[in-house]
C-alpha cells in the first residue's frame, strides 16, 4: 500500500524515506519542490515508486488519484525561522497543510505532520496546551495556526491525525539547509575548516553558548513517526524532543571531542576548550533579539502516555553518531563561520 512523504527530499523527510525502505517499504510517493535541485542527493540512496512536485501533488491527491494510501507523512514546509515574507510562509505552511488535511479526511487517510516547538515562543512551559503557545515569529505562527485547525477537527476526525512538535533536530541530510542547519553541523564544519568553533555570545540571562535547548537526533524523530504510523488508532498533538535541555556549549564540545577522538587525541573539558581557543563567542545578532527562544525542553508526558517508551539520545550520544556519518560521506558541506540562526 502506498505511503506518501511530503518534503521527501528535505532533512526529516529523506530520513523517513530511508527508514521506510529499511522496513521493506518502497511503494513511496515522494513529494517536494526541487527548485533547489541539489536536494535530490538526499533521495539518491532511497527507493521510491514516484516523485511529484508539491503543486501537482495536492490537486491529484484531492481527486483521489493515488488509490489506496496507507498514510501521508507531511514534512514539507518552509522551515526558516527568520523568513520575513508572511504571505509566503502562510501559503506554504498553513494553507497547503489545511488543504491536505481536508483531502486526507475526505478519503479517511491518516495524516502525520510536522509541527514545531516554535509555537511555544519564549515561554518556560512546553506542554501541548493552548495557554503555553505564544510564537515569536511568523514561522512559529504558521505552525501554531495549523495546530489550531487540527484541534478543531480531532473530536470528529474520520482517520488518524498526528501533529509532531519537533524541537531542535540535528542529523544526516540537512546540508542543504545552509544557515538554518543545526548547530551541530555548523560546529562540525567550523572545526574542520578552522580548528575552532564559534557560538553566539551572551543574551538575556544566559552567558555565551549557555542557552539551553532540547536537541533531538533525527533518529529519535524517525522512531516517533514510525510509532504513530504503526498505531493508526492514536491521534493528537505531541512534543518530539529528547526531554532534556542542554546548552549549545554541550553540542560544541561533543563535536570537538568526537573529532579529536578521530584524530587519536584525548577529550578535553569545556574550560580547556575555552583556554586553548577551540571555542569562542561572537556578538549576539540584532536581528534575532526578541525573536529567539533562549530555553526549550520538551515535556514528553503526553508522548509517553500514548505508549512511546523508547529512550532518547543525549547530545553526547547523538552528536558523536552524527559526526561519524559526516566523516563517512565524500565531501562534508561547508558552513558559515558563525552559529546557525536557530530560533
Amino acid at each position: 500500500m502506498t505511503i506518501i512523504v511530503t518534503g521527501a527530499a528535505g532533512f526529516i523527510g529523506s530520513n523517513l524515506v530511508q527508514a521506510l525502505n529499511e522496513r521493506n517499504e518502497s511503494e513511496i510517493i515522494a513529494v517536494d519542490d526541487l527548485t533547489d535541485g541539489d536536494k535530490f542527493r538526499n533521495l539518491a540512496d532511497s527507493d521510491i515508486a514516484d516523485y511529484l512536485d508539491k503543486d501537482d501533488f495536492l490537486e491529484r491527491f484531492g481527486r483521489g488519484q493515488f488509490g489506496k494510501v496507507r498514510a501521508v507523512l507531511h514534512q514539507g514546509a518552509c522551515s526558516s525561522t527568520v523568513e520575513a515574507d508572511g504571505r509566503f510562509m502562510m501559503d506554504n505552511n498553513y494553507r497547503f497543510s489545511r488543504e491536505l488535511l481536508t483531502a486526507a479526511q475526505q478519503q479517511q487517510i491518516p495524516l502525520l505532520y510536522a509541527s514545531s516547538a516554535a509555537v511555544y515562543g519564549a515561554g518556560r512551559d512546553f506542554c501541548e496546551q493552548r495557554d503555553c503557545e505564544r510564537p515569536l515569529n511568523v514561522y512559529g505562527y504558521s505552525k501554531f495556526l495549523f495546530d489550531q485547525q487540527v484541534r478543531r477537527q480531532l473530536a470528529g476526525a474520520r482517520s488518524q491525525i498526528v501533529g509532531l512538535r519537533y524541537f531542535n533536530v540535528y542529523g544526516p541530510h540537512e546540508q542543504h539547509k545552509g544557515a538554518m542547519a543545526s548547530v551541530a553541523l555548523h560546529c562540525f564544519s567550523q572545526y574542520q575548516a578552522h580548528g575552532k568553533v564559534s557560538l553566539f555570545g551572551s543574551y538575556g540571562d544566559y552567558p555565551g553558548g549557555g542557552h539551553p535547548r532540547d536537541f533531538v537526533s533525527v533518529d529519535d524523530v524517525v522512531k516517533v513517526n514510525m510509532f504513530f504510523l504503526d498505531n493508526p488508532h492514536l491521534s493528537g498533538i505531541f512534543n518530539v524532543g529528547s526531554g532534556r535541555a542542554q546548552p549549545f556549549n554541550d553540542v560544541a564540545l561533543a563535536v570537538i571531542n568526537r573529532l579529536r577522538e578521530q584524530q587519536d587525541q584525548l577529550p578535553i573539558s569545556f574550560e580547556v576548550a575555552l583556554l586553548e581557543g577551540l571555542l569562542e563567542y561572537s556578538e549576539f545578532p540584532d536581528h534575532l533579539r526578541g525573536k529567539y527562544q533562549c530555553y526549550t525542553c520538551a515535556d514528553l508526558e503526553r508522548l509517553r502516555a500514548a505508549g512511546y517508551k523508547a529512550p532518547t539520545l543525549t547530545v553526547q550520544q547523538g552528536v558523536a553518531r552524527y559526526c561519524d556519518w559526516l566523516l563517512s560521506i565524500e565531501s562534508p558541506p561547508p558552513a558559515p563561520f558563525k552559529q546557525a540562526a536557530v530560533a
